[in-house]
This record gives structure tokens, C-alpha cells and sequence, in this order.
């Protein structure tokens, strides 16, 4: 009966970060850089938030957009960090984590046919939504412009059939920052076309210079910008589930269609704890952010003391260095690692075709896990070089 199942969902893989995430559970000894999800626990006092709710038995449904409440805190959170500037009541939907935010994005603009502009390399949960959609990926190759998805490269790529240009920054997988300057850019060439950008924003409180800027900030990008965000990475709450879709009313009236029919609300307990995240938490990320800049200058100091080529980044945690010079595939190169020296990577074409003959590397662990899976790393390299 399988052949039955729609197939468009038959032709999508899974993540190949979750495969070799999955590989890695059956090597005990493994040392793990591959998951990127705070090890910081969620800070107490959103958990006694949470706890709250359930002893005030506030188990059932919110309205379909979010608590209003939430939804204010938001859009407060997102006006006084980045200027931004959306009605809670109409501009606002709270959603079961910024995956179900781009999925319910992706599924109210696209039709079949429609092309959406991508950054290659890139997260993989981008292309399968699209396809799903009916919609077509166009990968823009950022290999050479240092991860960054620049005008040019959108000009390059833009059709008739293009619907919408997805900017992912602070970036997974490589932890690059679009500069007020490429944004700017980039709004000037898309102002005046009929499209839309999706500004992917979730590593938005972890960037490390100069802070976070968006699109949507610039002059009229607004009214055709979908920004989504959420709380998974900014306040360790990746289990909770809570995202964000901040978009101009015209869209958000027909998004929260798709939402209602998709997941009716995000959960109300989650709910509850987000708005004490969003108020008294509003600078929950510092910390965890200067602990980030440590590992970061630590790992990737390491790297380039063992001759890698990599970006240093500006965001997120995230390193993607260059694995050419030993002349493996990238899944080649995780698998010898993982076997010889039990330390998981993610091969680099987990993040499409693109990201061949690179691994990414997170930096979301402990110093002295990252210590050890360096060492066992250099001693790895002084092998194939010798080889």
C-alpha cells in the first residue's frame, strides 16, 4: 500500500542531521557537536511560570492566534530589541515553534510552480515545506560570498516565477551576519518587485557584535516581509515549542487560517511561560550569549590552529569549516571521524548540495566536552594528513 502515499512525501529524506544524530546514540562513547540546542537549562523562572498554569489548570484552548497577552509581549519584545513595529491583535501569531511558522508561512504563499530563493548551504527544513507546497527551491550559491545570500546573488536568481527570498541570518549552518549595509542592499533590489522575503530571525538574540538587524526594519520591505522568531534558542526553551510569525495584517488574516487547521493554537501552558520569558526574562540570552562568544573564539581558534578554513561567526552557535584538502566526501569525512575518534559532526551536505566538502561543527556544550572532541579532532587531521 505504500505506493499509495502521496509522493511528494515519499521523494523527502530525513534530516541529515537527525541521521547522524540518531547514528551517533548507538556509539556510547561519542562525543556529540551535532544538535543545535542550548545545553543551558530554561531558566527557573519561566519554568515557575509553566508550573503556575498547570496549577491554575490553564489546560485548555488559547485562541488560535495566541494568548492576546502573548502576543502584546511580543510584539513589545520585538519593537524595543530590533524596531519592529506590529500590532499584537492583527500583526502576531504564536505558533508550535518557528518550524510551524515557516511551514504555515510557506503553505499561505506558495502555489505550484512558485519559486522561493534560498542560501545554499542552509538548514534542511526549508526545501521539503517548499516542495510539499508544490513549490520550487532555487539555491543560491554563498560559497563564495562568505555564507551570505548578497544582492547580486538574488538578482542572478530572480524570475517571473519567483514568489519568495528566504534570509536566514544569524545563519544555521554557519553562523554568518548580514551587515546593516547587505540588507539595505538587498531591500533596494526587492522594494518595488511583487514577492515576498521570509527573514528567518530564531538566532536573532545571539548575535554577537552590533546587534541584530531585519529587513523588515527598512523603509516600505514591511508590508512584503514574513519575520519568524521564537524562544528555542534566545530563552533554552526548545522543548516548549513556542514561535512567532510577525507579518503585515493582509497576511497574517489569511497565515492564521492555515494555522487554526493545522494545530488550532500552540499549547497553553508553553503560552503562559513565554510571557514571563518575553517580560522578565527579556534579557534572559545575555549570559548564555557571553558563554557562546568564549567557545566560539576557543573552537574556532582551535580550527585554524589545525590549518582548517573556516568563518569565524558573528551568531548563533555554529562553525562550518572547510573539509576540502582531505579530499573526502563530507559524509566520508563524519563517519571516519565518528568511528576512529568518536566524535559526530554533521556533514555539510546535510545542508544541500552546496555544502559539500564542509561539516558544521555547534558549539552549544560545555567547555570541556568541547576540549575533548578538539583534541580527539586534531589527532583525527594529523592522520589524513599523513594518509
Amino acid at each position: 500500500m505504500e505506493h499509495l502515499v502521496n509522493a511528494s512525501v515519499q521523494g523527502i529524506q530525513i534530516s541529515g542531521i537527525r541521521k547522524i544524530s540518531n547514528l551517533v546514540a548507538t556509539y556510547k562513547d561519542a562525543l556529540t557537536l551535532t544538535i543545535g540546542q542550548p545545553d543551558f537549562p530554561t531558566p527557573a523562572h519561566i519554568v515557575e511560570a509553566g508550573k503556575r498554569a498547570l496549577d491554575a489548570n490553564r489546560t485548555i484552548y488559547t485562541p488560535n492566534a495566541g494568548l492576546p497577552e502573548l502576543r502584546k509581549a511580543a510584539a513589545v519584545f520585538v519593537r524595543t530589541k530590533y524596531g519592529l513595529d506590529y500590532n499584537p491583535d492583527t500583526e502576531v501569531i504564536v505558533t508550535a515553534g518557528a518550524s510551524q511558522a515557516l511551514d504555515i508561512t510557506l503553505r499561505t504563499i506558495l502555489e505550484p510552480g512558485a519559486e522561493v530563493i534560498l542560501p545554499g548551504p542552509l538548514y534542511p527544513g526549508y526545501e521539503p515545506i517548499i516542495r510539499l507546497c508544490g513549490g520550487v527551491p532555487v539555491y543560491a550559491d554563498t560559497t563564495g560570498t562568505g555564507f551570505k545570500l548578497t544582492a547580486p546573488l538574488i538578482r542572478e536568481k530572480l524570475t517571473e516565477k519567483t514568489r519568495a527570498v528566504v534570509l536566514c541570518y544569524p545563519s544555521n549552518p554557519t553562523g554568518r551576519v548580514m551587515s546593516a549595509s547587505e540588507l539595505a542592499e538587498i531591500a533596494e533590489l526587492l522594494k518595488d518587485r511583487e514577492l515576498f522575503v521570509i527573514s528567518d530571525e530564531i538566532y536573532s538574540e545571539l548575535v554577537y557584535e552590533g546587534g541584530h538587524r531585519s529587513i523588515a526594519a527598512i523603509g516600505s520591505m514591511r508590508e512584503k516581509t514574513i519575520v519568524i522568531n521564537g524562544l528555542s534558542k534566545s530563552h533554552a526553551m526548545t522543548g516548549w515549542r513556542i514561535g512567532f510569525t510577525f507579518a503585515p495584517a493582509y497576511l497574517t488574516a489569511h497565515m492564521v487560517k492555515v494555522h487554526q487547521y493545522n494545530v488550532t493554537c500552540a499549547s497553553s501552558i508553553s503560552q503562559y511561560a513565554a510571557v514571563e520569558a518575553l517580560t522578565n526574562g527579556i534579557d534572559d540570552a545575555e549570559p548564555m550569549k557571553a558563554a557562546y562568544v568564549k567557545r566560539r573564539d576557543y573552537v574556532h581558534g582551535r580550527l585554524l590552529a589545525m590549518g582548517l578554513q573556516v568563518e569565524k561567526p558573528e551568531g548563533a552557535f555554529y562553525l562550518f569549516p572547510s573539509i576540502q584538502p582531505f579530499g573526502l566526501k563530507s559524509m566520508e569525512f563524519a563517519m571516519k571521524l565518528l568511528e576512529e575518534e568518536r566524535v559526530a559532526v554533521v556533514p555539510g551536505d546535510a545542508f544541500s548540495g552546496y555544502g559539500e566538502g564542509y561539516v558544521r561543527l555547534s558549539y552549544a556544550y560545555a567547555m570541556d566536552v568541547l576540549e575533548q572532541a578538539l583534541d580527539r579532532i586534531e589527532r583525527f587531521l594529523e592522520r589524513q594528513a599523513r594518509s
